[in-house]
Order: structure tokens, then sequence, then C-alpha cells
């Protein structure tokens, strides 16, 4: 059975820019500027950058969470290919074994399969099967090998992740949109990076003033920051924190859910403000920008509160907060390091966090003079991020002006190729 036997391409850290960093990385694809592979960074800017969105959910039957968007999340992926002038080779079916045909057909003409499969389906994800939780994502499949009964995989880790063929089949089907799509790709125009890295910078640009969907205006941007912040410690507001998260089991819901959004992404725990300022570094090089190199540098230092907030979320003073904090970055960095190998550390640690989770629900560790303070302290950080991203807002837009216009993108359709299936 086919596999790729030079995959070597683990760099990527995000289901869709990450498997695209990889999938280019074995195509040979080089960006002009560096004489390297497209790195993760570039993919990101030119997917729509970085933005804020602060969301807040309670579900019957489930614990109530925070989401925080630290990037784009306005089909990326689509955008990102549209604007490098990417022709996609798409194929999708309702038939199973016409998918493990289709797949191993791509294999055998020496091209890795972007596939999208439910993640809670995926058994290295380590994540509790639930019928009312879902999501499809690209993952990157270079090998499948019937007799060994193993489909070999490129997805976020530093090295190769295994399943059965069962399994993907299982993870492929889940999801009735994205059931059995596969996509090969065409190498990118490298004419269009240019173009295409300066509409991905105005995304940035626009996306801490014009919220992308009018109905949240108040949950985007410089507004997303202020009401995160107002929410933290006004308690008669709808969603507040009080409201929503009272001190116990929903605060450390709340709590950690944050934490997971805003630490364990795919940059180093500061919201990705360091993965975009390495894209705008080499939209330096691209563009002849020098300015866009200082630019960089303010969003590193708001990467670094990002950073700070994270711990600040799950601090060190409250013992049970604190292992908290170190066993989901543990787990997280397991899961990088080792893949599927580190699957018994893994489950071990999410037992322990199962223990600490029942040991907070009974022995919550602060007062609620300390909650308040927690929240006001919270509030202060938010705001303080809110300042320091505008000083970056600032410094990018003035780096971008001189003269330039905003760069309006060409309508472009999805192009599929000649083997398509329904």
């Amino acid at each position: 059975m086919p596999t790729l036997q030079k995959y070597r391409h683990f760099a990527g850290r995000h289901w869709e820019t990450g498997s695209i960093c990889n999938y280019f990385a074995y195509r040979g694809v080089q960006a002009p500027h560096t004489g390297q592979p497209l790195s993760e960074a570039l993919l990101l800017g030119v997917s729509g950058g970085i933005v804020l969105g602060y969301f807040s959910f309670a579900y019957q039957g489930y614990d109530p969470h925070v989401v925080i968007l630290t990037r784009n999340t306005f089909s990326p992926l689509d955008t990102l290919l549209t604007r490098l002038g990417v022709v996609q080779h798409v194929l999708q079916t309702a038939n199973a074994d016409k998918a493990r045909a289709n797949l191993i057909a791509t294999l055998e003409d020496g091209d890795p399969a972007l596939v999208w499969a439910d993640i809670y389906s995926l058994p290295y994800n380590a994540l509790p099967f639930d019928k009312g939780m879902w999501g499809a994502y690209p993952i990157l499949v270079f090998g499948y090998d019937e007799e060994q009964d193993t489909v070999s995989i490129a997805d976020r880790a530093n090295v190769p992740l295994t399943v059965t063929p069962a399994e993907l089949a299982a993870a492929r089907a889940r999801i009735k949109k994205d059931k059995f799509r596969l996509m090969t790709l065409e190498p990118p125009d490298m004419d269009k990076l240019p173009i295409a890295v300066q509409q991905g910078i105005w995304d940035t640009l626009k996306r801490y003033t014009e919220a992308p969907v009018a109905k949240a205006k108040n949950n985007f941007g410089f507004a997303g920051f202020q009401r995160w912040a107002d929410l933290l410690t006004q308690p008669k507001q709808k969603l507040s924190w009080e409201r929503e998260f009272p001190a116990g089991p929903k605060m450390y819901a709340g709590l950690t859910t944050t934490y997971q959004s805003v630490a364990l992404g795919a940059g180093q725990g500061q919201a990705e403000r360091d993965v975009y300022a390495d894209f705008l570094d080499e939209a330096s090089a691209v563009l002849g920008r020098p300015a866009l190199k200082p630019a960089a540098e303010q969003f590193r230092a708001s990467g670094r509160a990002w950073r700070e907030l994270s711990h600040a979320l799950l601090p060190d003073a409250a013992p049970a907060f604190k292992e908290t904090r170190e066993r989901m970055w543990r787990k997280h960095q397991l899961f990088i390091g080792k893949g599927g190998a580190a699957l018994p550390e893994i489950r071990e640690v999410n037992a322990r966090l199962d223990a600490l989770k029942a040991q907070i629900a009974t022995q919550f560790p602060l007062t609620p003079a300390e909650v308040a303070a927690m929240r006001e302290n919270l509030r202060t950080r938010v705001l303080n991020l809110a300042e320091l991203e505008r000083e970056a807002h600032q410094a990018l837009e003035a780096a971008m002006a001189n003269g330039a216009r905003h760069p309006r993108p060409k309508a472009a359709a999805r192009v599929t190729g000649k083997r398509v299936t329904r």
C-alpha cells in the first residue's frame, strides 16, 4: 500500500495553516525572499492574520466556557489559497469505498492528501467522544498501509501520527458537510505573494476596528477587549463573570477554557502574537518596508503580556490553579513532542486534571475577596493588552501607509481538478 517514503515535514502547528505548511514543504515550494519552505507564520499572515474575539457559552449539560479568538477564523484556508493563486483539486463522495480509493490513488500519484476528519474521533487527540461535540479540520495523510493496519498522518505534532484505516474512515465520515472530502494543491503563484501579504495585513488592521459580524460588533477588536474587561467586573451586565462564572466549578471552567484559548494554540502561549510578529518580519522583506519590523516588535511585546495574562488566569498563589496550568501546558507539549507515543502520559495528565476539577468543586481555593481581586487583576491586564495592541496597530498602520491603497482581492472561485466525485 502507498506510503510517501521521503515525507519528513512536521513543522505545522495549526490544522489549517500548519497542514498547508507541511504540504507545500513536501512539494518543495520555496519562498522567494528566504529560499526556504513557506513558513506557517507567512501563511497565517496571508490568511487574514490575528484578531481578538471574546465569547462565552453555556449549554445545558456542559460546563460554561470562554472562547478567545486569536486569529482570523472566517474562511482562512480558502482566503489563503485564493490569494496565492493555488489551484485546488477537490474530491468528495458519500461512499466510503470510493473515498478509500480516492485516498490511495492520491498517494500512488506521489501526493500527500489533505483530508477533513473529526478531531474527537481520532484517538491520538485523547478527547472524550461525545455525540454533542464535533469538529472537522484538515489533516495531512502521507501513508496508507492496510496490511499493517496503519494510516500515517502529519497533524500539529513534531512526529508522525498513526490511526487505523477504520478509525480514519469513521473520523472522515462523521460530519456530513466535510464527509470524505480530500484535496490536493498545485504550487502557489509567487508573483501574487506581495499583494497577498498586503491584503493579509489590511485584514488584521480592519479586524481591530470593524467586526466581521454586525451582531457581534462589541466582541471583536478593541471593542472586544473593553467588553471582556467590563464583563469581568460589572456583575449586573448580561453574561458577566459574576453571573456566568461564579466562584466554584463554573469559575474554574471559565479560567481553564480562557487559558486553553490563549496559551495552547499554534504559538508559544502568546495568543499567536509571536507568530504574527514573525510574519511581519517576513512581510518587511517581501514588501520592502523596513517599518514593519518595529511593528513586529510591538506585537512581540503584546505577546509577552498575553503570556503573563495566561499565568494570571491560573496563578501560582493558588496551588490547585498552578498545577492545573502546568499540567495543561505539559499535555500540550507532550502531544507536540511525542504525538501518539505520549498517550499513556497524556491520559495520566487527564486523570489528574479530572481529580483537580473534582477537588475544586468542593474546596474552591479562593475567598470571595480573592475572587474579586482576581477579576480586577484580570480586567487590568486585559485593558493593558488593549493599549499594547492599540500601539502595535498604530505602528502597523503607519508602516503600511505611505500612500499605499488598500488592495482589494479579486473574486475567485475554487478551482477543482478533473477527478471529482459526488
